[in-house]
């Protein structure tokens, strides 16, 4: 059963699961039991200090980007004014002593950086529940674009989590998440890493590219996606992909047996029509009180 809460329980300290005192022991129960609980509830709150050679990353990768100049005006951020938030680790399940961070990666870097500790709350997740906090921290987040949550959700996918639990930990419906998926499934994967996060394109024009990229040549994409900006690249590509058109066909010029010009004759997509001027004008006449004539000897020479 999904956990749709769960970040916020997170944060607050609180019980993940709404049946948490559904069956406490006896000990459990009273002041005995509050008094605990209490405890508890303490150390769930508490902001420790962690040395940042301790953290390793955990979950799912989420930008595409690794944005060397935002990290950058983090740290001198942090080391001007501190760090403000803290981070969210669990116990390493591999390496004794050792943290997992679930969210706040480009914290963990700037104070590494900075050989400053990390204030950090620290919870027990399994890592079904570390995917899932990652997630709805992903989904509150305005600086993640919609092709990296794309990608988050199909690593979800790929993990084995259902479609549901995609769901609560995005906080998003079945069909964005369809629609998510369809990018992240449809276009190669170097195509979208090329490109980079486009954090000015959303899911109607990555849709469209999905229908555009359809057929098309993936070595000619990928040269394609030239720009110093990701969103650039993005619409060169969306270019490059646009299906070519036949191009359109100027009139074509008419002239008699002698080669004397009698008209032009052009053609649309409903008709053609056929212009004689000049000395064709005689012909023009002639030629519309013979057109039964014509148009026999036309269908006899097409049978």
């Amino acid at each position: 059963m999904a956990r749709k809460n769960l970040l916020q329980g997170l944060m607050e300290g609180g019980p993940a699961r709404s049946d948490e005192h559904a069956a406490l022991p006896r000990y459990e129960r009273g002041a005995i039991g509050a008094v605990s609980k209490s405890i508890d509830d303490l150390k769930r709150r508490a902001i420790i200090d962690v040395h940042p050679d301790m953290i390793d990353n955990a979950g799912l990768k989420d930008r595409l980007d690794e944005d060397a100049e935002g990290l950058a005006a983090l740290t001198e951020s942090i080391r001007d004014y501190g760090q403000q938030v803290p981070v969210l680790l669990r116990h390493s399940p591999n390496h004794e002593g050792r943290y997992d961070v679930v969210y706040g990666r480009r914290r963990v870097a700037a104070l590494k950086a900075l050989r400053q500790p990390v204030k950090a709350m620290v919870r027990e997740l399994n890592d079904r529940d570390l995917v899932i906090a990652q997630g709805q921290e992903n989904s509150a987040r305005k600086d993640l674009s919609f092709v990296e949550k794309a990608l988050f959700a199909q690593q979800m996918v790929k993990a084995g989590y259902d479609r549901k639990i995609v769901c609560d930990a995005l906080s998003i419906d079945k069909t964005v998440i369809s629609r998510m998926l369809t990018v992240a499934d449809m276009l190669p994967l170097k195509l979208i890493q090329t490109i980079g996060s486009a954090p000015s394109i959303g899911r109607d024009r990555w849709l469209a590219l999905v229908q555009r990229a359809r057929g098309a040549d993936m070595a000619t994409l990928l040269h394609a996606a030239r720009g110093e900006r990701s969103d650039e690249r993005f619409e060169a590509v969306f270019a490059a992909a646009a299906p070519v058109r036949a191009p359109v066909a100027g009139p074509r010029k008419l002239t008699g047996h002698d080669g004397q010009p009698l008209g032009e004759a052009r053609k649309g997509k409903t008709k053609t029509v056929i212009e004689l001027s000049g000395e064709g004008r005689e012909f023009g006449e002639w030629l519309a009180d013979h057109l039964d004539e014509v148009h026999r000897s036309w269908l006899e020479s097409n049978s």
